[in-house]
């Protein structure tokens, strides 16, 4: 398995909107596979492969409290909504950002797995969550976007300020 390289907002990349999965293959699962690494060792409880510069339909996710559940959804569509919750979310692609979101509260999810077997289950709290959340990367939506466009832009600064800190910042001895 391979850790992958975790797009950053603002880059033009993340919004981008990804194409429906055809082939459930070995590669699709490799790929499912370093994602989940991926996102594990971020650390996360979900991505999707918008967010590291795969644009296909494409998420997983693990929100067990033991990180011992983890779940693929290929072409991943919600079918019904009830309700809505207001819940803190932050994003592997929006490091150190954390804002209220308003989502629905329950969900019915239809997707494949990894092999292309068909899924159909009902999500709330959580993982609800974290599935509308990875949806909207697959059609280039961010969760900054429901905030007002002046946070959006406090956000873009900070996130640059970080990034120009961190290249300047002094290399850490290499442990022998």
């Amino acid at each position: 398995m391979a850790k992958l390289a975790i797009l950053e907002f603002p880059d033009p990349r993340l919004r981008t909107k990804a194409a429906p999965v055809t082939e459930f293959d070995a590669a699709l699962r490799q790929l499912a596979a370093d994602m989940l690494e991926t996102m594990y060792e971020a650390p996360g409880i979900g991505l999707a492969a918008t967010q590291v510069n795969v644009h296909r339909q494409l998420l997983v996710l693990d929100v067990s409290e033991d990180k011992d559940q983890p779940m693929t959804l290929v072409n991943p569509k919600v079918t019904a909504k009830e309700g809505t919750q207001v819940y803190q979310e932050g994003c592997l692609s929006v490091p150190g950002i954390f804002a209220d979101v308003e989502r629905a509260d329950r969900i019915h999810v239809e997707a494949h797995d990894a092999d292309g077997k068909p899924l159909s289950f009902d999500a709330d709290g959580l993982l609800a969550v974290c599935i509308q959340h990875e949806m909207d990367h697959l059609v280039g939506k961010l969760f900054v976007d429901y905030l007002s466009p002046l946070k959006r832009e406090l956000v873009r600064k900070k996130l640059e300020k970080q990034r120009r800190h961190a290249s300047t910042a002094e290399p850490a001895a290499a442990a022998l």
